[in-house]
């Protein structure tokens, strides 16, 4: 008899998505998180330690494809990703799911639709405590059910903006947002709009993210045992080499190993795919579930920029990020392909310009990067990064983790940043004048910027082509999963997280049902 019923290996959107919706079947599942618990501390609040020391950036060393190292922007704690993420919780559009033609190439289809995952958004929705509001972008796919909660209100200056857009033809819409806000009722809202939201660490625990909604629920399960600091660094398999028998586990300085009937891999595109390749075999030579060659290749990240225009008039607002845009989603008038997605990204203060570019910034007198950030108004632009097989994760026998990737899409991001740029003369701010902010690619290296990492073990019908198949079972293996961003076949143009928290939903059902 094995030590558990699943072993789920990692507590971000997947694995903590994951464990909260076994949890109450009463199997006996362990959570292995490589990381602690994010300390609660002032810290979390002060943009200096969050954006200039990178303090709760995890010690992690990669390699670019020239095999220079450098620090990935990664955050190793339980909730993982979502710990400091936004929290946008956009669905994929429909259109997303199957074949689109890019200006770079095609973004292939996945192997379930929209609707298949349709139902598993909805419940992570409600998971996650979505705040947004139905119809008011015409690129939404269909629901099934409203938002639970509604839209998180703007801010005058960017209630001003959305007039703005959309006395010009545009529409506007309250972005998607996972906080525990009750505006109706601020003195019992656990949220209270701080301005350390997106990219912070949320000190009063009122993100939507997959420590509190996710991991912290499924512990009040006595059947639910979770590991800190406990890092998986192979899997070992049965003599056929069909079934996984052992996660070997590296803990306060000791190995130890752990067994399960099945095992969910939830590391992140390149730490499942590494954790996959560090565990190969005589069975499997090239890594585990690798017999095609795929484990690693298809990495994508996101071709984003975040940049700050200048209003003329101050923008006092202190929770900026909630306004999108989708107008060009899928094309322009005078551009036939997919440009991308715009939103507002958390309002930027000087301090983070010292973190973001301390060369720049250096020799500039504070009073200026405090009004450059009074008058800031910050956008985020995703263009959708294509998958490419030689844009990819590999590792060696000592583990070092290499990460080869040259940019896709260039030149529909480039279009996506000259329609912002034409827009600003109608939008009360300097015209044509966009500032690039690297508040999320703090590192000369653009892949270190890897928030929104996707790929890796991508899922399909064909074993040739891909790592897992419909259900995220690896096709070589009876009893292995994966269940993150690494299954996408691609990524969109919008925040992947509600995407990888729906499909570990869908995913738990399937385990719930072979369970049985």
């Amino acid at each position: 008899m094995s030590d558990y019923d699943v072993i789920i290996i990692g507590t971000g959107a997947g694995g903590g998505t994951l464990a909260r919706h076994l949890a109450p079947s009463g199997k006996r599942i362990l959570l292995l998180e490589r990381g602690d618990w994010l300390p609660r501390e002032l810290q979390n609040w002060l943009a200096g330690d969050v954006f200039v020391d990178n303090r709760y950036v995890s010690p992690d060393t990669w390699y670019d494809a020239k095999g220079k190292p450098f620090q990935p922007q990664i955050h190793y704690f339980v909730g993982g990703a979502t710990k400091l993420y936004g929290a946008a919780l956009y669905r994929l559009r429909k259109e997303d799911f199957g074949e689109l033609r890019h200006h770079d190439g095609i973004s292939p289809a996945w192997p379930i639709s929209y609707d298949e995952l349709e139902p598993y958004y909805t419940q992570a929705e409600q998971l996650y405590e979505v705040h947004g509001a139905r119809g008011e972008d015409p690129t939404e796919p269909s629901a099934s059910a409203p938002y639970p909660f509604p839209a998180v209100s703007h801010e005058p200056r960017i209630q001003q903006l959305s007039d703005d857009l959309a006395a010009a033809g545009y529409h506007p819409f309250h972005a998607p947002c996972g906080v525990r806000l009750n505006e109706e009722n601020m003195p019992h809202s656990r949220c209270v709009r701080c301005p350390t939201c997106d990219g912070f660490p949320c000190l009063v625990h009122a993100k939507s993210d997959a420590e509190l909604l996710g991991v912290r629920p499924a512990l009040e399960h006595p059947n639910v045992t979770l590991l800190t600091n406990a890092k998986a660094v192979k899997l070992e398999t049965n003599e056929t080499g069909t079934a996984v028998t052992k996660v070997v586990v590296e803990r306060d300085g000791a190995t130890e190993s752990f067994a399960a009937d099945i095992v969910v891999v939830s590391c992140g595109a390149a730490n499942s795919a590494k954790l996959l390749l560090m565990s190969a075999s005589d069975t499997h030579p090239n890594g585990l579930a690798n017999g095609s060659d795929q484990v690693g290749r298809h990495f994508m990240f996101h071709d984003s920029v975040a940049v700050l225009a200048i209003s003329r008039e101050e923008n006092p607002t202190v929770f900026q990020k909630t306004l999108g845009l989708n107008d060009f989603y899928f094309g322009s008038d005078d551009f036939e392909y997919p440009l991308g997605n715009i939103q507002m990204v958390g309002k930027s203060v000087a301090q983070m310009f010292r973190g973001e570019r301390p060369g720049e910034t250096k020799l500039a007198p504070e009073w200026t990067l405090n009004r450059v950030a009074r008058h800031a108004i910050d956008f985020w632009l995703s263009t959708e990064d294509l998958p490419r097989p030689e844009n990819r994760v590999t590792v060696d026998r000592d583990g070092k983790l290499t990460l080869s990737y040259a940019e896709t899409n260039v030149v529909a991001k480039e279009q996506l940043q000259a329609k912002l740029k034409s827009m600003l003369g109608k939008l009360d701010m300097n015209p044509g004048h966009l500032i690039h902010r690297f508040g999320y690619m703090k590192n000369d290296i653009p892949v270190a910027g890897c928030a929104h990492q996707a790929g890796t073990c991508r899922f399909g019908t064909d074993p040739a082509t891909s790592v897992l198949d419909v259900n995220c079972r690896a096709h070589e293996l009876d009893n292995l999963y994966v269940a993150d961003t690494s299954i996408f076949p691609s990524i969109g143009a919008v925040n992947p997280a509600l995407t990888a928290m729906a499909n570990a939903i869908r995913v738990g059902d399937h385990l719930l049902e072979r369970l049985a």
